[in-house]
Formats: C-alpha cells, sequence, structure tokens
C-alpha cells in the first residue's frame, strides 16, 4: 500500500512555470512505476507523463512533450512534474499515480493500470 499527495498547484499566468510534486508513503517507492494524469472540467482524465521504475524511460503527451519534464528521486520517495511554459488549455486536476509490479524499464500510459492515486492538486493558467 503506497499514499501520494500531490503539491505544488496554483495560479499561474500563462508562459510561466509551475512544478508539483507527489510524496509517496512507504519504503517501497522505487518498485513503482509513475505517472500524473490530468482532468479539465468536462474532459476525461488523461496521462501527461508516465516514468519507469528505472526512471530511465518516460512518455509524454503530444500536448506537453517539450515543455514538461517528469523525474523522480527514490531517495525522496518523490515524483516532480516540472511544467514550463504553461497554456490556458493545461488548467486542469493533475494527479499522481502509482503502478505496483511494473517491469523495470515500463512505462504505463493507461488509467486502469495504476493502483494507487493522489487526491489531486489544482493548476490553473490564467491569461
Amino acid at each position: 500500500q503506497v499514499q501520494l499527495v500531490e503539491s505544488g498547484g496554483g495560479l499561474v499566468q500563462a508562459g510561466g512555470s509551475l512544478r508539483l510534486s507527489c510524496a509517496a508513503s512507504g519504503r517501497t517507492f522505487s518498485s513503482y512505476a509513475m505517472g500524473w494524469f490530468r482532468q479539465a472540467p468536462g474532459k476525461e482524465r488523461e496521462c501527461v507523463a508516465a516514468i519507469s521504475r528505472s526512471g530511465g524511460s518516460t512518455y509524454y503527451a503530444d500536448s506537453v512533450k517539450g515543455r514538461f519534464t517528469i523525474s523522480r528521486d527514490d531517495a525522496k520517495t518523490t515524483v516532480y512534474l516540472q511544467m514550463n511554459s504553461l497554456k490556458l488549455e493545461d488548467t486542469a486536476v493533475y494527479y499522481c499515480a502509482a503502478k505496483a509490479g511494473s517491469i523495470w524499464m515500463y512505462v504505463h500510459l493507461r488509467e486502469r493500470e495504476y493502483d494507487y492515486w493522489g487526491q489531486g492538486t489544482q493548476v490553473t493558467v490564467s491569461s
């Protein structure tokens, strides 16, 4: 069992940056593949970034590629999402998720693959 707590959301102007953090409880963080999802009003939840257990494999949605960076620090049991050049359409609730039992270099993109979820943090981008 792992508990996930996101932080770092807030209100930012378009073109600005935010860094989201997701702190995980427990001592088995390195055994989880991690992902960041977001859900905007009236839209389905989508995967924006994912990272493997090794940290060596990552995935980015086309809409955020080149602007967002996912990383993990196993010593701090934390996964990060650095968001630069934010756009109005990045406004959403952002969730981190953990998948148990993942193969070392695999990333996971589908919501149903993940076992644990944080409570979400709101990101609002204004013009």
